[in-house]
Order: structure tokens, then sequence, then C-alpha cells
């Protein structure tokens, strides 16, 4: 029997996904949505068994299609309240304070709260073919969360997608770097995903979790803040027993036992 939750999350051997699940509604972000994916965020960092996180959707052509406006419209006929203020994480922070790696497996097209998700997720890989937008312009919305594309993206192609709403080829994201991969199918974008969060399960957890923190630190702080903020995140990994193991584990030639501590 198919799974008819709006959100399915399982986890198979320290890599977790989080899939949406609304197919029938392109993917969209509805209020209960969005609630379980701030829920199923704080349930992956306090998860010790969980090392990555892939994120995807139900195949529909759109990998999100951003919020819910049929719902967020109804909202504010019957309520005279905009849908923002009825979600307890309405921009998504949460995801962005997640402290283990989130790939994004984005097998269709990602608009408006997509393109969020997108950013806020570490690595990303893509299907060829599809389109990205940030579309509120068109709508009367705004996209604040779209400040960190700052270090993301070039600054001319940020101002055209906020200010023109346009959607754009997932090409030109690829030849700056934004997107990690692009592959033909649906089935390629989850292949390459998992071969990524197998990578990353399988290296240090300690080191793994102090590189993500620096980069993010780093984006906030600057160069010269974020290294100093760099170095101090680094001080467990380098007193930990798994600093030890690496280094003895090479010179034996084995596979290490990470203890992730």
């Amino acid at each position: 029997m198919p799974n008819t939750d709006e959100l399915i999350y399982q986890v198979d051997n320290g890599v977790a996904t989080i899939c949406l699940n609304r197919p029938e509604r392109k993917n969209a972000l509805s209020t209960n949505l969005v609630g379980k994916l701030r829920d199923v965020w704080e349930q992956v960092d306090n998860d010790d068994a969980v090392k990555v996180v892939v994120l995807t959707s139900t195949d529909c052509g759109v990998f999100c299609a951003g919020m819910d406006l049929k719902e967020a419209a109804e909202i504010k006929q019957q309520t005279g309240e905009d849908v923002l203020s009825t979600l307890k994480d309405p921009f998504h922070q949460r995801m962005r304070d997640v402290k283990k790696p989130i790939i994004a497996a984005m097998t269709g097209h990602l608009m408006a709260g997509g393109m969020l998700l997108s950013l806020n997720s570490d690595l990303r890989v893509g299907l060829v073919n599809t389109r990205v937008g940030i579309t509120e312009a068109k709508i009367g919305r705004g996209s604040p969360w779209a400040v960190p594309l700052i270090g993301m993206l070039p600054q001319p192609l940020i101002m055209e997608l906020v200010l023109t709403a346009a959607q754009m080829p997932i090409q030109r994201f690829y030849d700056v770097g934004f997107i990690n991969y692009l592959e033909d199918t649906p089935e390629l974008v989850r292949e390459r995903a998992y071969s990524l969060a197998n990578t990353i399960r399988d290296n240090a957890p300690l080191s793994v979790v102090a590189a993500k923190a620096s980069v993010m630190c780093a984006m906030s702080l600057g160069c010269d803040d974020g290294l100093v903020e760099a170095k101090r995140l680094h001080e467990v990994v380098y007193a930990s027993e798994d600093g030890i193991e690496g280094p003895l584990s090479f010179a034996e030639k084995r596979k290490p036992q990470w203890k992730g501590r």
C-alpha cells in the first residue's frame, strides 16, 4: 500500500531519507507539511544513528512548488491572517541549523519554497532540463530567505531571480557551481545523492559535523572571524579518539572504526 503521509521519513544504515509526498499538489508545502519538516529536523539532530540526510520528493515533475497557495488563500479568507503567521517555522530556519549534512535530490522543477529547501541543503543533485525560480514577485509574496544566496550565486543572477521571478534552466545553476551534479533521470538523481551520502556517512562523524559548521559560520562571520571560529569548532575533533584512530588505521592499512568521540 502506498504511503499517504505528506512526509515520509526513514533511516537506513546511517542515512536518513526525508521525502515530500504530495505529488497531487506538486509537493507544495502545506502548513501541516511545514510543521512536520520542523519536527523531523529536530529528530535528525537528536538521533546519533543519523550521519547524513537525503531530502527528496515523490516524482511528479516538480521537486517542490513552494507554498501551497490554495491553502494560503483559504486561511486568509477564513481567518484574515497571512499563512506565515500560522507556521511555527515559516522560513525553515531549523533546517539551516541542522548539524548534519543535507543532500537535496531534486527530481523535478524547484520553485519558491522549493528553492528555499535547495539553498538550505549542503549538496544538490538536480535533474537535467528542469527549471529553477524564486517566483514570489509574480504573486505578491516575498523571499527574505534568499539572502544566503549572496554567498552562493553571482549577485546579478540573484537579482534576476528575485526581481523577474522568471523560471530559469537548471543548467545555469550547475554552470556556476550551485548544483553539484545534474543527472538524466529521477532514478539517477537519487542514485547520485545516495552515493554522496554513503561517502559522507563513512567519514569521521566529528570531522563532518565540524566541517559543515565551519563553512556555515564563515558565511555569516566572514573570513577572518570565520577562521577563528572554525579552529574552535575543530578542537573537539583533534582531541577525540577518532583523531587517533584515523592516522592509526591508515598506518595499519585497515578501515577506520569511528566512535564519534
